[in-house]
């Protein structure tokens, strides 16, 4: 078998079409295509998954994590701690809300933030850190909350990849013994790009608190800073959440789980078919972690070189991501150098992500891994 895409969002369409198109043409027909009932329906459903209280829709992932951000109304020169090796938009989004990015490095098994990473990098204008859980695995947030508490700092998950992801954590949205990402935190921050485990037909994004006046002040914030049309108590801005998007992630709501399930057992046959490559080094699961595999991302010698031999036999890759945040050019007035965060920097010279979507099916993984292996076996 040749030709293995990185990701195939047709193949999901097609096993779920039949539900989805109804909703799609009843909101044509309605012809109330902002806010409204539907997305009233997806917010209530979201907060019960989650088990949170309050579940808030916006505009994308990006606006997710911008909006509680501004909502907290950052004095000059506040901090914001934000990994190195993640998505642009997590510290994209910190400037733009008026904080400060400060980077911190990551666990070079996890490629999550700890609190000693996060305490390496605390500086006294921290006012919030952004644990993000990176590819599908939650961060280790009982530390990170304690860490977060005893500096009076708050903590805004950045869940995009990681919705349906779990660990084993007390607190206030734990739920026979397992608490969701976006419920560990004082805010949480979900993406609907079409590419999550869970996607849109367009961009989205769900906000998620335990706190009534802050989700009061989140749901404000999306619609110009008030409740009342054309009555604003403060300046937000337009981030609302479509209702066509709402519909159809409604939907497929139902099905994340199972799909979760089938990106687990790919990346378990991975595991079983690589697990003695000496030049490939797996993903690792934190203990008390459910990992719902957003992406499948190892480290690997010669990453480049891998990936062309890949692209030969029409197998996809990715790599996320090949410039640490730190040293991206639009941060450079913040003064990092090349060696400051080194395991991020190693990273982003050996990360790669192989194709691990739910309708992957067993012949493809092997075709993957033994491409992998025959590249490995002829250097």
């Amino acid at each position: 078998m040749s030709g293995v895409p990185l990701l195939d969002l047709k193949a999901q369409y097609q096993a779920i079409r039949d539900e989805v198109e109804p909703v799609v043409l009843e909101v044509m027909e309605s012809q109330y295509f902002v806010m409204g009932p539907k997305v009233d329906a997806f917010e209530a459903a979201m907060a019960e998954y989650l088990n949170v209280p309050h579940a808030i829709g916006c505009a994308s992932g990006t606006d997710a994590v911008l909006l509680p951000l501004k909502a907290m109304d950052p004095a000059p020169g506040d901090g914001v701690i934000v990994p190195a090796f993640t998505f642009f938009a997590s510290a994209g989004a910190a400037w733009n809300a008026g904080f400060k990015p400060i980077f911190c490095d990551v666990d070079p098994e996890t490629y999550n933030v700890t609190a000693d990473t996060l305490e390496a990098a605390w500086t006294d204008d921290v006012k919030v850190v952004m644990p993000v859980h990176l590819f599908g695995q939650m961060a280790p947030m009982a530390e990170i909350n304690a860490l977060a508490a005893d500096r009076g700092a708050q903590v805004l998950e950045d869940a995009a990849q990681a919705i349906g992801s779990r660990q084993q954590l007390d607190g206030a949205g734990a739920r026979e013994g397992w608490t969701m990402a976006g419920a560990a935190g004082t805010i949480g921050a979900f993406s609907f790009f079409p590419t999550k485990n869970l996607g849109a037909f367009g961009e989205g994004g769900l906000m998620t608190c335990f706190d009534d006046e802050i989700a009061d002040r989140l749901r404000k914030i999306r619609v110009h800073g008030g409740q009342q049309m054309y009555h604003h108590e403060f300046v937000g801005t337009n981030s609302r959440l479509h209702a066509l998007q709402a519909a159809v992630l409604h939907v497929k709501l139902p099905h994340l789980d199972g799909w979760a399930d089938a990106r687990r057992a790919n990346a378990c046959l991975y595991h079983e078919l690589l697990e003695d490559v000496a030049e490939v080094i797996l993903p690792h699961v934190a203990p008390g972690n459910h990992h719902i595999y957003n992406q499948f991302t190892l480290r690997v010698r010669s990453r480049d070189e891998l990936r062309a031999f890949l692209n030969d036999r029409g197998i996809g890759s990715g790599v996320y991501y090949p410039v640490p945040l730190h040293l991206q050019e639009c941060f450079s007035e913040l003064g990092y150098r090349e060696g400051d965060l080194p395991v991020a920097e190693k990273l982003c010279e050996q990360v790669i992500s192989l194709p691990i979507f739910p309708e992957l099916g067993e012949d493809r993984v092997r075709t993957v891994a033994e491409a992998i292996r025959e590249f490995y076996e002829g250097r």
